[in-house]
């Protein structure tokens, strides 16, 4: 049943999927007034509310035609729309959410602001549960595999915090673990011959809104020895579930890390 609770904004527009998901998720949708183009979680949204952004830009004047009461939106990426609408008046919250910690904080915070406090705190506590489901299964496997995660081509960019933490969590050891921890994607930037060096047994990649060329991954100078190519182990993941820094990538993105970690 949706909660026709009348305490805070009642006009929500998500620049990001995934507050539009958390709001579903908390029987708060009926709060929602706009969305992004990348939504897809869930599949009905789409049909239910307007379009009003693409990641990096949006319609300032289609978003204040909404008279949205809040506008959600996510990283220093959306910094230049955010400014825009704050310009035009409208209260924008930016979340920064980099570890899977952050984003469980996020949905208690969103939990707090359409007061769903108890609602957001049992999904937080399910999250927590699976979680550590995830890793104990981990902890039953014969071995750990090396695994890269590629985020984008051209630059290359390795794995983001929490996608480098779903990767532990399910069994495997981030070869550039140690570069998931900086704020910005220039941070994580990487050479082809880097991830020759470290030799994964595992290529994980998502290009962020395009297809993943695996033919073009596998004829890279030098790639030939790497042993995830040797042995026909790169495999393509859907963006929506393990680029989206909410729900998705704690649930579906972490069980499609290690369902491919466990072959």
């Amino acid at each position: 049943m949706i909660s026709m609770n009348s305490k805070g904004p009642q006009r929500i527009v998500c620049l990001t999927e995934e507050p539009t998901e958390i709001l579903y998720l908390l029987g708060e949708d009926h709060r929602i007034v706009g969305i992004t183009v990348y939504t897809v979680r869930p599949p009905e949204a789409k049909k239910r509310f307007p379009v009003v952004s693409a990641f990096i830009d949006g319609s300032v004047k289609r978003i204040c035609e909404l008279e949205p009461d809040l506008i959600i939106g996510f990283s220093d990426i959306q910094a230049d729309l955010a400014a825009k609408l704050i310009k035009a008046n409208q209260q924008v919250i930016i979340f920064n959410q980099r570890s899977i910690e952050e984003i469980l904080e996020v949905i208690l915070t969103i939990g707090r602001i359409v007061s769903a406090e108890d609602k957001a705190e049992k999904l937080v506590e399910n999250y927590r549960i699976s979680i550590e489901e995830a890793r104990l299964k981990a902890k039953s496997f014969d071995r750990r595999p090396r695994v890269y995660f590629e985020e984008w081509d051209d630059p290359t960019f390795s794995a983001i915090r929490w996608v480098s933490e779903l990767i532990e969590i399910a069994g495997g050891i981030d070869v550039f673990s140690e570069k998931s921890h900086g704020k910005l994607a220039i941070e994580r930037k990487i050479n082809w011959s880097d991830v020759v060096e470290r030799n994964p047994d595992i290529i994980l990649a998502s290009w962020c809104g395009k297809p993943v060329d695996i033919d073009s991954i596998k004829d890279r100078p030098g790639w030939d020895s790497i042993k995830a190519v040797r042995n026909n182990r790169i495999h393509e993941l859907d963006p929506s579930i393990i680029l989206q820094p909410g729900p998705a990538s704690l649930t579906d993105g972490l069980n499609v890390i290690q369902s491919l970690i466990m072959k």
